[in-house]
């Protein structure tokens, strides 16, 4: 590789220095190659002053309630260990459990402290090993000694409270109070605002490729104790271990898994958040994922070409070009999710993505294989507790993600259907077993014996389906995604009552007549008859003014099931009854909704009892309960 000019750019740019001035910039009184005569110091000017404008200054904050010393980190050492030992990570290459080290923590804690104090602390080797990524491949997680990792915490404690505050707001990875759900919700906002172009940038690689030059400068900017800097540094050379017992070095990057790798990240880029605060971009980052907003396709190819230039200047980092793009949000994957602007409605849908689906089918497969050797009660035990967490993450999806929520609830049934079948074993058992669950004779043989079906093939057939319905799995404890997402949106689709008698029909943005027959009321009026009728709109929803006012729970694209708001939430009344899109299904029966169509409920006593469909402004229907 070819030697680079003294005092000129990688990339060739800026000034050249002079042959005969190089040794005299460098300050070397001795001989060169370039000047054979050597340099003196008079003979140039004192660069003394210039140099030091490149050598970061500590800034020691004293508003800040931490001190950032060694001693406070020997302090926080009990502490720290409580952390690693409530997360029970697995012993690293020196063998040596959580439990152990809390075991002898009396007398091993003190030691730790003077060896801190003193310097005498060197961190051991880091075992690497190889994971599976969500989107393909292998990442490499390096797992610290467990009392490394109680030093690791320790320093992140320390070093947390000072830079935190100085975070950008659009930075929402490994931060407290913060998450992807908060990032989700500012994206939406971006959308909102009319930035409906993504330019989604992936940092490739970038725990392995952190410049530790770059990251110590930017750590001694706002830490003092030169013993802690050292610290930090040993922390980051510390040696690796590889699967197959190689050790080998690290002279760059951070290990991924040690405590204190997401708040240097977050340092790392917090230089490239700022950089985009400045140039007035709107953008979101979750660790190494950032996308910025912007308006136009060819707005968003300058701002992929000019933060290619940045990040790999300037940062000393890779951007993933298989992975980084600049396309619509609805096409790319984000933390699990792609978000949809509806142009007629101008709000925008959060969304699974298909990265997400792909995921979730695949776990639900690894959870409920079929030579299943316990019983259905214990595979349904481990497929809710999964259920559990996959939607308390993915539970800010739209009400239009529940078509997707079905079909993975129809799926997850369908295995356990399979499980059941492979135990039953032989088709003359589950011939026996369909007709004890209510399928006639002839049904179970047909559909049995009929033709070579695998156990797959038959766990959908009709017979098997009406045997073992929804209610089989329900009754046995078993979990529905849509249900749990229904509960969950219960509270944000519940809309603000509305004066009642406001007309018919749906608001056109004029006013129109009300029905006749109904007489209208101003909100203040008490609700004095003990049957009153009251009007509902697609969409829309009245109410009289009382304590328990009936409600028309709107799901998305006016969607709605009838029902009172308590004082211990809202209660449907009739789940039958829903109004879907431009249909109205009441008591099993469908009736297609003009535009100047509305829902008719009947309160009685303060309770729905009864619901019509009105079609136009005079003829009615009553609906069969």
């Amino acid at each position: 590789m070819p030697a680079e000019r003294v005092g000129s750019s990688p990339g060739s740019q800026g000034k050249a220095i002079p042959v005969d001035q190089t040794a005299g910039q460098l300050c070397l009184p001795i001989a060169t190659a370039e000047n054979p005569k050597g340099a003196t110091r008079g003979a140039l000017p004192d660069l003394s002053g210039a140099r030091e404008v490149m050598v970061p200054k500590a800034i020691v904050n004293a508003e800040n309630v931490t001190p950032v010393t060694m001693e406070e980190v020997a302090y926080r050492l009990t502490a720290a260990l409580v952390k690693v030992v409530s997360n029970k990570g697995a012993p690293g290459p020196d063998g040596q459990t959580v439990g152990e080290l809390r075991e002898r923590w009396p007398v091993a804690g003190p030691r730790l402290a003077t060896d801190l104090l003193e310097g005498r602390y060197r961190p051991g080797v880091v075992r690497r090993v190889m994971i599976p990524k969500a989107g393909g491949g292998r990442r490499g997680l390096g797992i610290p000694n467990v009392i490394d990792r109680v030093v690791c915490e320790a320093v992140r404690q320390v070093l947390e409270p000072v830079f935190e505050p100085t975070f950008h707001s659009s930075s929402h990875g490994f931060r407290p109070g913060r998450g992807c759900h908060t990032a989700i919700e500012e994206a939406k906002q971006h959308l909102e605002d009319g930035h409906g172009w993504v330019v989604d940038i992936d940092l490739e690689k970038f725990f392995d490729r952190v410049c530790h030059q770059r990251l110590m400068s930017r750590l001694a900017q706002r830490v003092g104790d030169r013993r802690l800097l050292v610290l930090i540094g040993w922390l980051l050379k510390a040696k690796i271990v590889m699967p197959d017992g190689v050790v080998i070095g690290n002279d760059e990057g951070v290990p991924q898994g040690s405590p204190l790798s997401p708040l240097l990240s977050n340092i790392v880029l917090d230089e490239l958040d700022w950089e985009l605060d400045r140039r007035g971009h709107r953008f979101v980052r979750y660790a190494d994922d950032a996308n910025v907003y912007v308006a136009s396709e060819r707005a968003g190819q300058r701002v992929m070409a000019s933060l290619a230039r940045f990040i790999e200047g300037r940062l000393r980092l890779k951007i993933n070009q298989s992975k980084s793009a600049v396309a619509r949000p609805e096409d790319r994957h984000f933390l699990g999710f792609r978000l949809r602007l509806d142009p007629q409605t101008t709000t925008v849908e959060v969304l699974l993505s298909q990265r997400t689906k792909r995921n979730a089918m695949a776990r639900i497969k690894q959870l409920t294989p079929r030579p299943w050797g316990r019983t259905l009660q214990s595979c349904i035990l481990e497929v809710n507790a999964w259920l559990r967490g996959w939607h308390q993450f993915f539970r800010i999806a739209s009400p239009g993600e529940q078509f997707t929520l079905r079909a993975l609830d129809a799926h997850i049934r369908r295995r356990l259907r399979a499980i059941l079948l492979h135990h039953w074993k032989r088709r003359p058992t589950i011939v026996r077993n369909l007709i004890a669950l209510g399928v006639t004779l002839r049904a179970a043989w047909q559909g049995v014996y009929s033709g070579r079906r695998s156990l797959w093939a038959l766990s959908h057939i009709p017979q098997v389906d009406r045997a073992l319905r929804p209610r089989f799995f329900t009754d046995r404890g078993l979990l529905k995604l849509v249900e749990l997402h229904d509960r969950a949106h219960q509270e944000d689709r519940r809309p603000r009552p509305r004066a009642v008698g406001a007309g018919v029909g749906i608001d056109r943005g004029r006013s129109r007549r009300p029905a006749a027959g109904f007489a209208t009321r101003r909100p203040e009026e008490p609700c004095v008859n003990s049957t009153s009728t009251v009007l509902w709109e697609p969409g829309r929803a009245t109410a009289p003014a009382t304590r328990r006012e009936p409600v028309l729970d709107v799901r998305h694209r006016a969607r709605g099931i009838v029902g009172h708001r308590q004082a211990d939430g809202l209660r449907a009344v009739r789940a039958d009854r829903v109004l879907h899109g431009r249909e109205a299904v009441a008591g099993g029966r469908r009736r297609p909704v003009g535009e100047r169509s509305a829902l008719e409920v009947v309160v009685q006593d303060r309770g729905v009892t009864g619901l019509r469909l009105c079609r136009g402004r005079r003829q009615a229907h009553r609906a069969r309960d």
